[in-house]
């Protein structure tokens, strides 16, 4: 199975544990933002969490559970952030489209890339029918991203989210085989 894509300086590949200090240096650059979409960000957010999360990403794959990807810079290998796949569904062959791209390289067409770049992979590696991508009804960056894509906006959920404890509406896009395979 491919694990490493990329296009133009936008690539993905898989965690791996030496990732654990630059994703924990992109998560504290980025927290402010992080904390307002994020579920799984929190303000104890240490290094300790970065180097379980870098090292737990291997074990997910064997299992066909999550696939998470660091984002990176193909001329500098600086991590730009995650994108993953999730919440499988191996009968209906859909899953869950996530990703954050660290502040100081938002709104430069990187997290598009990288989105283009796992949905191919669910597609092509994973035989995925279906990617959603839920974003909270206020992030509005997030819902750039997947209209760039061609995603369709399928629908608001109400409170499909939970972040910092607090239920949110959410937006709902869908990727399928139509929109990839046209990319």
């Amino acid at each position: 199975m491919k694990t490493e894509f990329s296009v133009g300086s936008v690539g993905i590949r898989r965690f791996n544990p030496v990732d654990a200090l630059p994703l924990f240096e992109a998560v504290r650059e980025t927290k402010r933002g992080l904390t307002r979409w994020m579920a799984w960000y929190h303000p104890g957010y240490s290094r300790n969490h970065s180097a379980a999360y870098a090292t737990e990403r291997d074990a997910n794959w064997k299992k066909d559970q999550h696939y998470s990807f660091v984002i990176f810079d193909v001329e500098t290998g600086e991590l730009l952030g995650s994108v993953g796949i999730n919440c499988i569904n191996h009968v209906h062959r859909f899953a869950n489209l996530g990703y954050w791209v660290r502040a100081s390289r938002c709104r430069r067409g990187v997290a598009t890339a990288a989105v283009k770049l796992a949905a191919g992979f669910g597609v092509d590696e994973l035989r995925l029918n279906r990617l959603e991508i839920v974003t909270a009804i206020k992030n509005r960056a997030s819902q750039r991203v997947a209209e760039k894509t061609g995603a369709r906006r399928e629908g608001v959920l109400r409170n499909r989210l939970v972040i910092q404890g607090k239920s949110h509406d959410a937006v709902i896009f869908s990727l399928t085989t139509r929109e990839v395979d046209s990319w």
